[in-house]
């Protein structure tokens, strides 16, 4: 398990071993949400990064709002 220290400016570093596993670079922006007592980071992607994803997903069991509850 990979750890990082809160340094005095209140920043973190991401390991070498995560960044490598999760393909990050310098500069890339994160989404920081708060989950009970954790931190979760989220890579932010462009729209050409995520152009594709959904090929293929199929529209047959969706709701229509008045149909919700």
């Amino acid at each position: 398990m990979a750890t990082a220290t809160l340094s005095p400016k209140f920043q973190i570093s991401i390991p070498k071993a995560l960044r490598e596993q999760l393909n990050l670079h310098a500069g890339q922006r994160f989404v920081v949400l708060a989950r009970g007592e954790s931190i979760v980071l989220v890579p932010q992607r462009s729209l050409d990064e995520l152009r594709g994803r959904l090929r293929g997903a199929g529209t047959a069991d969706v709701r229509e709002r008045q149909d919700r509850v």
